[in-house]
């Protein structure tokens, strides 16, 4: 069997048998060496992986081998394969065949150029357009810089409230603005629409890591190189942590600890702007180390960050995430749950005034953790109950891809959920 007979939906292929065989991504991920965050993008059709770990990942959910021989879109036939290993009773065989409609569904929408299905569910995506518009921007003509960063503050604005839809279609726009505006400039003005530029382009892969698009590194690679040229010490942070978080993605955590360690390193904890954006480098360096599973440095971060806050007052003005005692009580849940520790998190998230987080996307991004954390505990009614808060917060979140296979995981587990097939109806994860 060569390397080339795998079917390009692999993805669906993976993620319908694992719901079917009822594992959660981390647990898949811990039985091939892989993180959650990995499998969440094989998933997708988003990161392909080796050979050798494609065959464990067969042998572990028990797909036939046969099946890497498979076409570009399985046809309804190897679907109810991967699908007879499940209890036979009437019930639970229509809610799993909806499942893997919803699964093909959600992993056609992180598809680019897959077929004319997953071109349709890209298009109304809030990412959609982002890679073709980062190599070939539209025209646009220089604007005045303070016209410029007002447009780039009301992004970022869109972009706290969860508006995603609204963000997607008006980055292209303010990405081809700020280009145009940084090229006509010189000396000092350069400089300043470069940090301008800088926080759009971070704006970019904060929306295309949330969608799972490839853009995010392209975004950010070109945010750092940005802020770099801006000669300021924030947008070089704030980029950084961007591109940190695509590597840890794509399964390089250890290259991305590294990087988020060297530029907190050459920022002054001293001066209240760059120990803020300090403190966020420490926290998602914490969370990628956690994603490699290495305890001590993950927990030894976590520790440096909680000190940081306590000198520093609440920090409003970082661009997409706050230097605040609650921003790291977040991270440590969502570090705990990466090492397969979720219960240690329990007590944290009660200790949590989530109600005084300043923005939708922060306060999604608290309940979102929380709800990984009593999945992975096996509480199917707290992990729903915190889905809905996600969706109370900010409705464009629960339709992220994560948040889809959440759902989907949490569908098909053991515990019947009142109100969750409609939730999942309307979010997307199950095919109406």
């Amino acid at each position: 069997m060569g390397q080339n007979t795998e079917p390009e939906d692999f993805g669906a292929l993976i993620r319908g048998a694992r719901c079917s065989a009822r594992l959660t991504q981390a647990q898949l991920g811990a039985k091939c060496g892989y993180s959650a965050s990995a499998i969440s993008r094989i998933e997708a059709n988003k990161l392909r992986p080796e050979y050798s770990a494609m065959l464990r990942m067969f042998e572990v959910l028990a797909i036939p081998p046969q099946q890497m021989r498979g076409s570009a879109a399985p046809d309804a036939s190897a679907v109810a394969t991967v699908t007879s290993r499940c209890p036979s009773d009437e019930e639970d065989a229509v809610r799993r065949r909806n499942l893997l409609t919803g699964a093909l569904a959600a992993g056609a929408t992180a598809i680019v150029g897959a077929g004319t299905a997953s071109a349709t569910a890209v298009s109304s995506g809030p990412a959609a357009g982002l890679e073709e518009a980062l190599f070939q921007l539209p025209a646009a003509e220089p604007v005045p810089l303070a016209r410029l960063t007002a447009q780039t503050a009301a992004a970022r604005q869109t972009y706290q409230a969860a508006h995603y839809q609204v963000l997607g279609r008006a980055l292209p726009g303010l990405l081809a603005a700020a280009v145009a505006t940084r090229d006509a400039a010189t000396g000092r003005a350069r400089q300043q629409a470069s940090g301008v530029l800088a926080r759009a382009y971070v704006l970019t892969a904060e929306l295309a890591s949330k969608q799972h698009s490839d853009a995010a590194w392209v975004a950010a690679d070109r945010a750092l190189s940005a802020a770099r040229d801006s000669r300021s010490p924030v947008p070089v942070g704030e980029a950084s942590r961007l591109l940190a978080i695509t590597m840890r993605r794509s399964g390089h955590w250890s290259s991305a600890v590294h990087l988020l360690a060297r530029e907190a390193a050459q920022l002054d904890a001293n001066e209240v702007r760059t120990a803020a954006v300090r403190t966020t480098l420490l926290l998602t360096a914490a969370y990628s180390a956690a994603a490699g599973g290495d305890r001590s440095t993950a927990l030894a971060l976590l520790d440096e960050a909680e000190e940081d806050v306590k000198r520093l007052p609440g920090v409003p003005g970082l661009f997409t995430v706050e230097a605040t005692r609650a921003q790291v009580d977040i991270y440590r849940i969502g570090a705990l749950n990466a090492l397969g520790t979720p219960d240690e998190g329990v007590k944290v998230a009660a200790e949590l005034s989530i109600d005084h987080m300043a923005t939708p996307e922060r306060r999604a991004r608290a309940w979102t953790d929380i709800g990984r954390m009593w999945h992975a505990l096996g509480d199917g009614t707290q992990t729903f109950a915190a889905l809905r808060q996600v969706e109370l917060e900010a409705p464009q979140e629960v339709r992220r891809p994560a948040l889809r296979a959440l759902t989907s995981d949490l569908l098909y587990g053991p515990t019947r959920v009142q109100g969750l097939r409609e939730f999942a109806v309307r979010t997307g994860a199950l095919a109406a």
